[in-house]
């Protein structure tokens, strides 16, 4: 082993890109933001020149004809069939092509199977392959930052379509997307993309409806324009939607968030908080019932034998990061609580001191703490007689299941009354209840485990012993 280390040592800092001078003190996104200046911003005389007009193309020709097609062409119900069928076809092209296999090598595919996604992805019309996983590697990695070509923080608009729209104030963060250059597939996609498009987006939706039922015109207004609208807007709700709407499941560091709701409209990209904490899963949902029909395309293609490999992280670390948000909402819960005062912000009290003011206060001790029963004797429900019978006494082994054996509830009441402590009590065996149920398993910040604990053994001695 000791032979190894060092060459392992050398060989990461020969491949290890140069450390700036200042790295040491601020990250690789504060530096590029500090270092570089970004285009300035646009104005009503620079707008022409500023707008992205292919993206604009993309965006507006489609729900134009769309729209148009739709109001002046019957549906058929085979056309309508099949552009449900295709959409999903050309959808499945981006999640399960350029998302999970390209963008996070989550799986492998057999030839066959990345000629048939790279197809789907060009009717998708959201651009060649690399460049698509360029700025989602991108994404990833400077999530939530200047640096994500589509910042969820600069608005729903803006990272749903806006982005596109106009040249970029910035280049978006670096990605390596080297392997990708490598890759004969996306090579083969990128030469020819403009002829896949027009094939992929247009002609085949178009001809297919011609030839089997002869609704050319159907199939060009649904299954083409319809349909490339629908799949669209689908993926860019990965960007906008699933950062906006549900819950952080596994981890609230950034936007991306869980919704059945976005999975819905986006073939089961929906459980992005998920999909962020553990990028390389082929899967975005993690139970059965949940929808996710990526990930059950990629499940079904490696039973037939055209995907391999499918990535799972480690069942254990995501249940952790589940807990770790199960926690942080327990512990918000648990701070908008009132609890009972600290043993050591409690008066320490002698037995006579107690005696005397009992004569003029209903107090009572039970294991060691001194309470304060007024607003309690009529309400207790076992009768007001039980309460006052023990003013002025210890009342511990009764209520500790001498007379009754009280809920969980009732411990946790009765320590709400406490007012001191008693000087020099006795610690008894039913002294671990002391402690009221609901605090026993309070959570505690990693400064309080750290510190001293309130509820250690010597703190619990020092509180009851005075």
């Amino acid at each position: 082993m000791s032979s190894i280390a060092p060459r392992q040592t050398r060989s990461v800092v020969a491949d290890a890109p140069k450390i700036l001078p200042d790295a040491g003190v601020e990250n690789y996104v504060s530096h590029v933001l500090k270092t570089t200046k970004p285009l300035p911003p646009v104005t009503f005389d620079t707008l022409l020149s500023e707008i992205n007009w292919i993206a604009v193309a993309v965006l507006t020709i489609p729900p134009a004809i769309s729209i148009f097609g739709a109001y002046t062409t019957k549906l058929r119900w085979e056309t309508g069939l099949f552009a449900v069928l295709y959409y999903f076809y050309t959808g499945l092209g981006i999640t399960a092509g350029y998302h999970r296999l390209w963008a996070h090598r989550s799986y492998n595919a057999s030839k066959f199977m990345q000629y048939f996604l790279a197809i789907a992805g060009a009717g998708a019309v959201q651009g060649p392959i690399k460049w698509w996983a360029r700025g989602h590697r991108a994404h990833h990695r400077y999530t939530d930052t200047e640096l994500d070509p589509y910042n969820a923080h600069e608005g729903f608009w803006y990272s749903h379509v806006g982005w596109m729209l106009l040249k970029p104030r910035r280049k978006p963060g670096s990605a390596d997307v080297s392997d990708l250059s490598k890759d004969e597939v996306v090579r083969w996609q990128h030469k020819n993309y403009l002829p896949l498009i027009i094939i992929a987006a247009v002609v085949v939706p178009s001809v297919i409806p011609w030839l089997l039922w002869g609704d050319l015109r159907g199939g060009y207004v649904y299954a083409a324009f319809v349909r490339l609208c629908f799949v669209q807007h689908s993926t860019f709700c990965v960007n906008s939607l699933a950062h906006w709407l549900g819950e952080a499941s596994f981890d609230d560091k950034h936007t991306p968030k869980d919704h059945v709701v976005t999975a819905l409209c986006t073939l089961g990209e929906g459980y992005h908080n998920f999909h962020h904490q553990f990028p390389m899963d082929y899967r975005n949902a993690i139970k059965w019932y949940q929808y996710d029909p990526t990930k059950w395309f990629i499940w079904v293609s490696q039973q037939l034998g055209l995907a391999s490999h499918l990535k799972v992280f480690p069942d254990n670390e995501v249940r952790k990061g589940q807990l770790t948000m199960q926690l942080k909402r327990l512990r918000e819960t648990q701070e908008s609580l009132v609890w009972p005062s600290d043993n050591n912000d409690l008066p320490v009290i002698s037995w006579d001191a107690f005696v005397e003011q009992s004569a003029t206060r209903p107090l009572i001790i039970i294991s060691g703490f001194i309470h304060d029963v007024a607003a309690f004797v009529e309400e207790h429900p076992g009768g007001a007689h039980w309460i006052v019978r023990y003013i002025g006494k210890d009342a511990t082994t009764a209520f500790f299941g001498g007379v009754y054996d009280h809920s969980n509830a009732a411990h946790n009441l009765l320590a709400m009354k406490r007012v001191g402590v008693l000087h020099g009590g006795v610690r008894l065996a039913v002294d671990d209840k002391a402690i009221p149920p609901a605090q026993r398993l309070k959570i505690a910040r990693y400064a309080e485990l750290s510190g001293s604990s309130a509820y250690s053994d010597q703190d619990e001695g020092e509180g009851l012993m005075g």
